[in-house]
């Protein structure tokens, strides 16, 4: 019986290992959801439930749409299409304002990029440099949020 804890304990670490993410990968990197959008997300689809793939902010304030898979650099003849949806109203003329920081094994890399979406959330193409999982820090109309999106290298 004194070989059970043990050994449990090592069993969970061996488990532990074998499912950690490849190098270079961020443990943390949310996947989009692909089912059903927030319902104060869904204006201007025409399916009152649209199943599109998206990533909904941390604090539940902001959903990146995403249109198509994110690509860092992007395709030659594509773009990174990302409608921005907040929660509340947003003031007018205040712009989205967005530090990604890339990410591995949770921590940052490199430097951090900034980007604007002028007039605030809404439709985007947000180029990053470089493939990986980008922490985005978003800041409009006196909020803030945060999410995680994923950019693969082009096909």
């Amino acid at each position: 019986m004194k070989w059970l804890i043990p050994t449990a304990i090592a069993l969970v670490a061996v488990i532990a290992f074998l499912a950690r993410p490849s190098r270079g990968d961020s443990v943390a990197c949310t996947q989009p959801d692909t089912g059903v959008l927030q319902a104060w997300a869904r204006t201007g689809f025409s399916d009152p439930e649209p199943k599109i793939p998206h990533v909904l902010g941390d604090k539940g304030l902001i959903v990146a749409i995403l249109f198509g898979p994110l690509e860092a650099p992007p395709g030659k003849n594509t773009g990174n299409k990302v409608l921005w949806v907040a929660k509340d109203p947003v003031k007018p003329l205040s712009d989205l304002k967005i530090t990604a920081q890339r990410v591995e094994d949770g921590k940052p890399v490199g430097a951090p990029e900034h980007r604007t979406v002028s007039g605030g959330p809404g439709p985007s193409g947000i180029e990053v440099p470089k493939a990986g999982c980008w922490r985005m820090s978003l800041a409009w109309s006196g909020r803030v949020d945060s999410l995680e999106l994923r950019y693969t290298k082009p096909r």
